[in-house]
């Protein structure tokens, strides 16, 4: 099964190096995604993200931490396995850049002050991904391997 389509979207010449961002980023972002999520972590859960973007204008808030919590938490679980290493990537990266502008961006730079800077390293990390794929060792890798046969 030839897919042009799907080997775009899955092949990746990074090797080794995508691996090595994949799981750090992965993990941090199932550990961020269920804070929001379930509250693990000393997150709020879903109820008091909602609750708290909805008091920074971020309505509805509710489903708002319903969707940046699916984004990180299911998001890192594609990146950490190799898995839709792209799109992940790219939903992960707006769920960045939503929370830099709305929420640190008015705070400068550093993490001391709420600043942006974790946020922003997040966001290369993503983005970086975004444009290598997930390399070497992913299922993306897998299934475009097989693809080709």
């Amino acid at each position: 099964m030839k897919s042009t389509f799907l080997n775009k979207l899955l092949s990746s010449q990074a090797g080794l190096s995508a691996l090595a961002l994949r799981i750090p980023v992965g993990i941090i972002f199932i550990a961020h995604g269920a804070q929001k999520l379930f509250g693990a972590f000393g997150g709020y859960g879903l109820e008091g993200t909602g609750q708290w973007m909805a008091s920074i204008g971020l309505e509805p808030g509710y489903t708002l931490a319903f969707l940046a919590g699916s984004a990180e938490f299911f998001g890192g679980i594609a990146l950490l396995v190799g898995l839709l290493t792209r799109p992940a990537a790219v939903v992960l990266a707006i769920t960045m850049l939503v929370a830099i502008f709305s929420v640190h961006i008015s705070n400068g730079l550093f993490m001391a002050n709420n600043g942006y800077e974790y946020a922003l390293a997040l966001l290369a990390a993503s983005v970086s991904l975004m444009f290598s794929g997930a390399g070497k060792l992913s299922i993306d890798s897998a299934i475009a391997a097989r693809s080709e046969q």
